[in-house]
């Protein structure tokens, strides 16, 4: 038998997505978004509220990076989550952030992230709070790297569970996509 929950913002997984932008003053800026995933094979889309200091850079900026929230800096990642850019302005900081300026777009990468979408803003609807940004390059770190491809277990990326409001680090690997369905044929 199933419950009913009606209307909520529920699935699973739900990645954890950093995105940092720069200030006017070129200062970063990071806030912790939940609803997001890609949306074409050059893209990505994000509910970001027209409210968060995030979405008046991005309007002024035009880029941004998207990274993944790891299970060694959730409490970092939770925090940039709890405090608003227009009233902690160095909240980048105060998480233990490093900025690095990213080689592809105006916008910084997080040195304590290992992994990011480098974007630049293809539309935002203040209506929606829906933006959207091509991806211009994916980056990663060597050390979450095996045989040149990124490796889940070294990256360690955490899902959100909003019906429980915990983050969760992926798990181990179940099977082979694109492959074990063949055994159906």
């Amino acid at each position: 038998m199933r419950k009913n929950f009606g209307v909520k913002t529920w699935t699973y997984p739900q990645p954890v997505l950093m995105i940092a932008t720069y200030n006017e003053d070129g200062t970063p800026d990071i806030m912790n978004a939940a609803w997001g995933g890609i949306s074409d094979s050059d893209e990505i889309s994000i509910a970001v509220s027209g409210t968060h200091k995030t979405a008046e850079n991005l309007r002024k900026r035009g880029a941004f990076t998207v990274s993944f929230a790891t299970a060694a800096q959730v409490a970092a990642c939770d925090y940039v989550g709890l405090v608003s850019g227009n009233k902690v302005p160095d909240k980048f900081a105060k998480a233990g952030f490093h900025a690095v300026k990213s080689e592809f777009v105006d916008a910084p990468l997080v040195e304590e992230l290992p992994m990011a979408l480098e974007c630049k803003v293809r539309s935002y609807n203040p209506e929606t709070d829906i933006l959207k940004g091509e991806i211009v390059n994916v980056c990663a770190d060597e050390s979450i790297l095996t045989d040149g491809k990124i490796d889940p277990a070294k990256l360690r990326p955490i899902v959100y569970d909003p019906a429980n409001h915990d983050y969760l680090e992926i798990g181990a690997k179940v099977g082979k996509a694109f492959s074990d369905g063949n055994k159906l044929n």
